[in-house]
């Protein structure tokens, strides 16, 4: 075990981004007409969440790979950070927290209202003495743009994370400095879609030119380094020159700047920061010295520096253009489509049939026959198998982190789903266990006997009536992970 093995200090950070892109080409012909403007932001693609998605699922995926990347850490405190949590009154953390099956007497809070919010708490986290027990930090976004508007281009939905606590650290903490101001760049209501912004030159000019700047220096002086020393500068910012002029003001090279992935995957609001920082500690070498911000109302910086550590965990894929602006329209509730009766249903949850139902919707409890082995799903006073049929013999089994198979599969494009054709078909998991479920971001054809399979936690049913989701796991198939090794370019920062 060498020196850096045992330190406090960031354990894993990870990124999630969903698998549709959307083209902003194809946005851009939609709107050509009454808004050529957008023409400057129409390069690329942005992330784009499936139906099924939503800052807790993707929340939920982001830690997963944390989990991946850091096996065996017991979290003792989990955050998640997000604007667009989608329960204003019900702890959006105990739902991530109830499909990990994180110990009840974890502490769990949600935190909002700022898109620093997740560097905030990251700060705080790192700030705390080193024999804190582990803290896993999320941030998720699924933020929904007014059609034609320049945040419609620059938005991605997406999700990161970071794992704090004693071990294996990536990167410790050198310094901090935050400052808070209420400088309103942007606003929204609460109980609206819709941010409102204003002039982004003002922004600059009196929010990132002087409040960031002075945090920033502020951080770098409580680390007795200078602006040149600084080899990774991350920082989210709406302009793609902010970035550039903050780093002159400074003093920090231009090749420091770290890419915000503008061009593929788009803004993720409250998760940028944590996501520019997985970036730019991949890329870091060993004794790196990152410089990582976030700006409004206010400014918070952290100045790490990289261990000789690598990097855990996979990198987000390229994903599948999404060429449907409409299709994104429809996910994000902004036009209302003629479904049919198919899809006039009540979907009424009564609550206290999902507590009682809480281990299997949550943690995918199985149960396996303690006589025989059997595992079925759902968990049953009686043994399944025919040769058994023992009583009382189910001990609870996890199935989210099994592998699976296709053992059979149903393409149907009558019954009602917001992303036809519905698919489902019966899967064969590993070690034992069919279950009748629903496959996810599948594409028609993909879909084969044998197949390998992963579950994912997902929105199963809305019930728009009453405001409140339903959650369960659905089947995607496996496909190649994204390589590890650091980009190859930190160049482009936005």
């Amino acid at each position: 075990m060498n020196e850096e093995s045992n330190e406090f200090g960031l354990l894993a950070t990870t990124r999630y981004v969903p698998r549709l892109r959307l083209e902003r080409g194809d946005v851009l012909a939609q709107h050509r007409w009454m808004a050529p403007g957008l023409k400057s932001l129409a390069k690329g693609r942005r992330a784009m969440a499936n139906w099924d998605e939503d800052s807790v699922t993707m929340a939920i995926e982001a830690a997963r790979q944390l989990r991946t990347a850091s096996p065996g850490t017991a979290v003792a405190e989990l955050t998640l950070a997000s604007t667009t949590l989608p329960f204003a009154e019900r702890l959006n953390a105990g739902i991530v927290a109830s499909a990990l099956g994180i110990a009840p007497d974890a502490v769990l809070r949600d935190t909002a209202s700022s898109q620093r919010a997740a560097l905030t708490e990251l700060a705080a986290a790192l700030r705390r003495p080193a024999d804190t027990a582990p803290q896993m930090l999320l941030a998720s976004e699924r933020r929904i743009a007014r059609p034609a508007s320049t945040q419609e281009m620059i938005f991605g939905d997406g999700a990161a994370g970071a794992l704090i606590g004693r071990g294996a650290a990536i990167a410790t903490l050198v310094a901090s400095a935050s400052t808070h101001a209420d400088l309103v760049d942007h606003f929204r209501q609460t109980g609206e879609d819709h941010e409102y912004g204003w002039e982004e030159r003002w922004v600059r000019d009196e929010g990132y030119m002087k409040i960031a700047v002075a945090t920033l220096r502020q951080c770098l002086k409580d680390g007795g380094v200078s602006a040149g020393d600084v080899t990774q500068f991350a920082m989210p910012a709406p302009l793609a020159r902010i970035n550039d002029a903050v780093a002159k003001k400074l003093g920090i090279a231009p090749a420091a700047l770290v890419s915000a992935e503008h061009d593929s995957v788009g803004d993720l609001g409250c998760a940028q920061p944590l996501a520019m920082l997985d970036i730019a500690l991949r890329a870091a070498a060993p004794g790196a010295l990152v410089l990582v911000a976030a700006f409004g109302s206010g400014c918070d910086a952290l100045l790490l520096r990289r261990t000789a550590v690598p990097c855990p965990g996979p990198v987000p894929d390229e994903g599948r253009a999404e060429t449907s602006y409409m299709k994104y329209l429809s996910f994000t509730r902004q036009i209302d489509l003629a479904w049919g009766m198919r899809a006039e249903m009540d979907n009424k949850t009564a609550l206290t049939a999902a507590w009682r139902d809480h281990a299997r919707a949550s943690r995918f409890e199985a149960g396996r026959c303690s006589a025989c082995g059997t595992v079925q799903f759902p968990r049953a006073r009686l043994c399944v198998n025919p040769e058994c049929r023992a009583q009382d013999t189910q001990a609870p089994t996890y199935l989210a982190d099994t592998p699976a198979r296709v053992m059979s599969h149903t393409t149907d494009f009558l019954g009602y789903t917001p992303d036809p054709p519905f698919q489902f078909g019966h899967i064969d998991f590993e070690g034992g266990g069919r279950v009748l479920m629903e496959f996810t971001d599948t594409d028609v054809g993909e879909l084969e006997v044998g197949l390998p399979l992963r579950m994912v936690y997902r929105v199963k049913e809305f019930d728009h009536q009453r405001g409140f989701r339903r959650y369960f796991w659905k089947a995607t198939p496996v496909r190649p992970a994204a390589s590890q090794a650091s980009p190859a370019s930190t160049t482009g920062a936005r």
